[in-house]
């Protein structure tokens, strides 16, 4: 059994542990706040940007362009969100597992890291890391969309990547945060509505002016960086909400801890002064 010392000197170690569990909380609680407001406003529009894209396709006919066939025999190239900082509880290891899972060979594989702990890790497991944005996780905003989906599209463009996808965590709510893949270039045809669609919708083509090819060579890049944005928006609400119920968990196991070690202690604290009472009563008697 420890001694009450050490019992002690445990105790005065999760309690300051719980102190700081305690604190980090808050401070996420607090970012999250503002992180998850931010992501309310950001999905819709970049949810009825790809509708929008969608229904443009869907309305264009045969259409020959580099943006909608890709290069499958090319490499793939992978834009995955973490974060800078740990303490997240599986949050960042589940967007690993995401990227390792997906079904794309290691060597056919370019990341295009935005976060450390993603980048680390996808390093360390023989990925090869084409650009490093973990700086736009302290804050992301619009211009850092543009600067990575700019990136991307140009190494698109050289050849250098034959199909772009995202990887990120959708936030649904505070305690909710799902893995998601998606496709981004090339972008995927939609199929046919069903049989809600009247015959005179599905037969109305657009019209473009200038052609277009020239049109989606403008439309396409502005679509990739709106694609860019929503996912890091969803992934920093995502990221503050899992280190606010990682920290919420470790707080609540703290507090059970010390109130095991005070129970501990007390016993162990009865022990002695029983102890004592009997050498006591004890020596008394001997000299008696």
């Amino acid at each position: 059994m420890a001694s009450m010392r050490d019992i002690k000197r445990r105790k005065q170690s999760i309690q300051s542990t719980g102190q700081i569990t305690k604190a980090m909380k808050l401070v996420s609680t607090v970012k999250l706040q503002k992180s998850k407001t931010k992501a309310e406003v950001t999905k819709p529009y970049f949810t009825h940007m790809y509708e929008a894209m969608c229904e443009i396709l869907s309305k264009s006919g045969n259409i020959d362009h580099p943006y909608l066939k890709g290069d499958p025999s090319k490499k793939k190239g992978l834009i995955v969100i973490s974060s800078n900082r740990g303490l997240a509880g599986g949050y960042n290891s589940n967007i690993v597992k995401l990227v390792m899972g997906s079904g794309i060979a290691k060597d056919d594989c370019v990341i295009y890291a935005v976060g450390r702990k993603g980048k680390d890790s996808l390093a360390r497991k023989g990925y090869e890391i084409a650009e490093d944005y973990s700086e736009v996780m302290g804050g992301p905003v619009f211009d850092d969309a543009i600067a990575i989906g700019r990136r991307v599209v140009q190494d698109f463009n050289d050849g250098k990547i034959g199909e772009i996808y995202l990887a990120y965590t959708d936030f649904k709510n505070t305690v909710s945060h799902i893995p998601t893949f998606s496709q981004v270039l090339p972008v995927q045809r939609p199929e046919d509505k069903g049989k809600e669609d009247s015959d005179a919708d599905r037969l109305l083509f657009m019209n473009y002016e200038p052609e277009a090819e020239e049109a989606f060579s403008m439309i396409i890049p502005l679509y990739v960086n709106s694609m860019i944005y929503g996912g890091l928006m969803q992934a920093f609400a995502s990221e503050n909400g899992a280190r606010m119920q990682a920290m919420d968990s470790a707080t609540n196991n703290a507090t059970e801890m010390i109130s095991d070690l005070t129970l501990k202690y007390n016993r162990a604290r009865q022990s002695a002064i029983t102890q004592e009472i009997t050498e006591i009563v004890g020596g008394a008697n001997a000299i008696n």
